[in-house]
């Protein structure tokens, strides 16, 4: 066994027996083959809105983009806890922080689809063939000229009413539905690795026991000792 799954068989002897098989369930359906950008997004309740549709959706990355005065800070009663099963990646420093999360994702990897109602191509016709990470932008301009610029494809979520977009909540929600049951249907690996799922279990069984942190940094030690 490596050191990982003996800190989590540690932590398996604490928690209760239901806790485990909801960890071993929704870790196996875990992806970072989507991910989410939310730029600038100014109302804390679409942002908080948007971290619970990651989780729904089991999506387990999310980048904010945070410029000026719009900072991101989750609402508990909206996100019901979802932050604690949710990475958040924050893009606040430097000169432009679209250009540094985008350039960021780029280099690992992911395809940059920008979500915009100005333009023709809808976002059931995307190719999965490579990581996707789907940005939206600020409820009143939406994504900026930078993202724009540096998107490798623009895509818009079909419509059909008088309205010309859809909240940015909602928006994510049918966006994701859309990939996720591309992705659900497909041949490709798009899941967590065996040894990513019982890192990410380590972190929830972490967040669940009162000095999570503390409890992990004493079993780790332990283990070294018995080794």
């Amino acid at each position: 066994m490596t050191i990982d799954e003996k800190v989590l068989e540690a932590f398996y002897d604490i928690i209760n027996e239901n806790k485990q098989e909801k960890f071993d369930g929704i870790s196996s359906d875990r992806t970072k083959y989507l991910t989410v950008v939310m730029e600038s997004i100014s109302k804390e309740h679409n942002s908080s809105a948007v971290l619970r549709t990651c989780d729904c959706f089991g999506i387990q990355d999310l980048h904010t983009i945070e410029k000026g005065n719009f900072i991101h800070e989750p609402m508990r009663d909206i996100a019901l806890g979802a932050g604690n099963w949710v990475n958040l990646h924050t893009y606040s420093q430097g000169e432009n922080p679209s250009i540094e999360c985008l350039d960021q994702l780029k280099k690992s990897g992911y395809k940059i689809v920008a979500t915009t109602p100005h333009t023709e191509k809808d976002i059931n016709d995307i190719e999965i063939d490579q990581p996707i990470a789907l940005v939206f932008g600020t409820e009143l301009t939406g994504i900026s000229q930078e993202v724009t610029e540096m998107a490798d494809e623009l895509v818009k979520i079909p419509m059909y009413g008088f309205t010309e977009s859809f909240n940015i909540s909602v928006s994510a929600a049918v966006a994701l539905n859309i990939l996720r049951n591309k992705l659900m249907n497909s041949s490709l690996n798009w899941k967590l690795s065996t040894e990513e799922q019982i890192k990410l279990k380590i972190e929830w069984c972490s967040k669940i026991i009162k000095d999570g942190d503390k409890v992990e940094k004493e079993i780790r030690r332990r283990i070294v000792e018995t080794d």
